[in-house]
């Protein structure tokens, strides 16, 4: 289960989340919803590294040695003798080693960013079209229902102005 807590400005949805600190709820279970971007830390602080450039410079890595052997195999299965010249030519090789390096860094990237940012949605989490209109909501994961009273509560003395809350599928 989820609960959402509405507040109308940064400044009590920051005390809203450090009530839930001090509460016991965990920080990785606190979530902000807001219609603007805000920097990381304004309203909950993470220390959540992030695989993104890992998967774009494997994807590039994978790319590479992809074209490589692409380019490599097809002229070692079929050779084609032009005098003195190489069977495998080292600018034609280099180049489709290079565009497919580039296009799967781009696929890596793209799956990075739907992996960061959840995409599509493992579970279903409470919403309010009030966060759309400017009003900032704060999630926050509780296992069981004496938690979800206590975290409503809790958001409701920090200044939430309603709380809401579903289970998750």
């Amino acid at each position: 289960m989820e609960t959402l807590g509405i507040f109308r400005d940064v400044e009590t949805a920051a005390r809203g989340v450090e009530s839930l600190v001090k509460a016991g709820f965990s920080e990785k279970h606190i979530t902000s919803l807001t219609s603007v971007p805000y920097p990381d830390g304004v309203l909950v602080k993470t220390d959540q590294r992030t695989w993104f450039r890992w998967l774009a410079v494997a994807g590039g890595i994978v790319g590479a040695a992809a074209g490589f052997l692409l380019a490599a195999g097809t002229a070692w299965l079929y050779p084609v003798q032009t005098g003195d010249k190489p069977i495998i030519a080292l600018y034609p090789t280099g180049i489709i080693a290079y565009e497919l390096a580039m296009l799967f860094a781009i696929l890596g990237t793209i799956g990075g960013m739907f992996l960061e940012m959840r995409l599509p949605p493992w579970r279903a989490r409470p919403y309010d079209p009030a966060i759309a209109e400017g009003y900032i909501g704060i999630s926050v994961f509780v296992p069981s229902t004496e938690r979800k009273n206590r975290a409503e509560s809790v958001l409701k003395e920090a200044g939430a102005l309603r709380t809401t809350s579903e289970e998750t599928l």
